[in-house]
C-alpha cells in the first residue's frame, strides 16, 4: 500500500472525524518544526507526512480511495472507482484516448493545513499571553511554542497574501514514430472545475489542441498554463503533456539517426544484397549492397532519418544493419564452392 497514513497519525482504520482532528492537533503542535530547533530537518519532514495523512484521511472521497488502492490510487498509479471528469479535492482527470481516467492527487502545503485547523490562532486558547501581529484583522499569537511561530516572515511584517501555485499535473502523451517524423494534431479532452463570481465551482470540458512537430523527441513537454481546478486561495495548476514514443515493428530512433536491423542469409551477405524499405512516410526506399557484409558492417543512407525540429531542412541518417543467418553445417559441394568463393 505504500505509506501508511493511518498508522502516520496512530490513529485505526474507523477513526471518526474528531478522532483524526485530535491525532493531528496533537502531532501537529509536537512536530512543528518551529518547536523543533534543534532537529528541524526531521521535525520537516514529520510534518509533512502528519499533513499529508490529516489532509487525505480527512477528505471522504480521498480516504475512499486511499482505501481501496493505497498510496499508488491516490497518486494516479491506478484508476479510481467511477473516474471520469473532475475528481475531488482539486485533482483532475485526463482522457488521452489510450487508456483509462487517471486521478492525480497532488499534497497541499503543509502550512496551509495548520494554518486552517488552527485558524492562525492559539489551538487550545489560552497560549501565547503577547498581543501578537495582526493582518487583515486577524489576531496571530505571539508564542505559541515559546517562540514566535511566524518569526520567519520578519518582525512586525505582515503574511503574504498571495495565493499559492497548485503543482504541475504531468500525463504522457504516446505518439507513433510516424505522427513524430510526419507531426501531426492531437486533441485531448479534459474536465476540469472552475469558480464562478461567487466562489461556486462547476464542471466543465475542454478540448485542447496539441500541435506535434515533425522530429519532436520523447520527453518534449507541452505546457498549457493554469488548465487545472480553480479552488479558492489557489493559482490553478499547469497541464503538461510528456510526448511518448510509442515502439515500432521496423525502425528504431537513436537521437535523429532511424536504425533499421535486416535480416539475411551467409549468401547473401557474400554475393550482395538489395535492401528494400518503405519509409515511415509510405516512400519505398531500393538500396543495393554489392560490399561484401560482415557482422558489423553498418550501411549509411545519408539524410533518410528524423527531421530535426530547430532545421526543418535536415534531417537525421537512416542506419542499416544486418543480422547474418550463418548455416548449421554445409555440405561437401557447398565447402568446395565457399573454397573458391573465398580463394585469394
Amino acid at each position: 500500500m505504500g505509506v501508511d497514513y493511518y498508522k502516520i497519525l496512530q490513529v485505526d482504520k474507523n477513526a471518526t472525524d474528531e478522532d483524526l482532528k485530535k491525532a493531528y492537533r496533537k502531532l501537529a503542535m509536537k512536530w512543528h518544526p518551529d518547536k523543533n530547533p534543534n532537529n528541524k530537518k526531521e521535525a520537516e519532514a514529520k510534518f509533512k507526512e502528519i499533513s499529508e495523512a490529516y489532509e487525505v484521511l480527512s477528505d471522504s472521497q480521498k480516504r475512499a480511495i486511499y482505501d481501496q488502492y493505497g498510496e499508488e490510487g491516490l497518486k494516479g498509479q491506478v484508476p479510481p472507482p467511477g473516474a471520469g471528469g473532475a475528481g475531488p479535492g482539486g485533482a483532475t482527470f485526463f482522457q488521452t484516448g489510450d487508456g483509462p481516467n487517471v486521478f492525480h492527487f497532488n499534497p497541499r502545503n503543509a502550512n496551509d493545513i495548520f494554518a486552517e485547523f488552527f485558524g492562525f490562532s492559539s489551538p487550545f486558547g489560552g497560549m501565547g499571553g503577547g498581543s501578537g501581529m495582526r493582518s487583515g484583522g486577524t489576531r496571530f499569537p505571539s508564542s505559541m511554542f515559546g517562540d514566535d511561530i511566524f518569526s520567519s516572515f520578519g518582525e512586525g511584517r505582515q503574511m503574504s497574501s498571495a495565493p499559492r501555485k497548485a503543482p504541475p499535473i504531468e500525463q504522457t502523451l504516446p505518439c507513433s514514430l510516424e505522427e513524430l517524423y510526419k507531426g501531426t494534431t492531437k486533441r485531448m479532452k479534459i474536465s476540469r472545475e472552475i469558480a464562478d463570481a461567487s466562489g461556486k465551482t462547476l464542471p466543465v470540458e475542454e478540448i485542447l489542441t496539441i500541435d506535434i512537430k515533425p522530429g519532436w523527441k520523447k520527453g518534449t513537454k507541452i505546457t498549457f498554463p493554469e488548465k487545472g481546478n480553480e479552488q479558492p486561495n489557489v493559482v490553478p495548476a499547469d497541464l503538461v503533456f510528456i510526448v511518448d514514443e510509442k515502439p515500432h515493428s521496423v525502425f528504431t530512433r537513436e537521437g535523429n539517426d532511424l536504425v533499421v536491423t535486416m535480416k539475411i542469409s551467409l549468401a547473401e551477405a557474400l554475393t550482395g544484397y538489395t535492401v528494400r524499405l518503405t519509409t515511415l512516410d509510405g516512400r519505398t526506399l531500393t538500396i543495393p549492397i554489392n560490399n561484401v557484409i560482415h557482422p558489423s558492417y553498418e550501411e549509411v543512407v545519408p539524410k533518410e532519418g528524423m527531421p530535426i525540429p530547430k532545421e526543418p531542412s535536415r534531417r537525421g541518417n537512416l542506419r542499416i544493419k544486418f543480422n547474418i543467418k550463418f548455416p548449421t553445417r554445409l555440405t561437401a559441394e557447398q565447402k568446395s564452392g565457399t573454397k573458391k568463393l573465398l580463394a585469394p
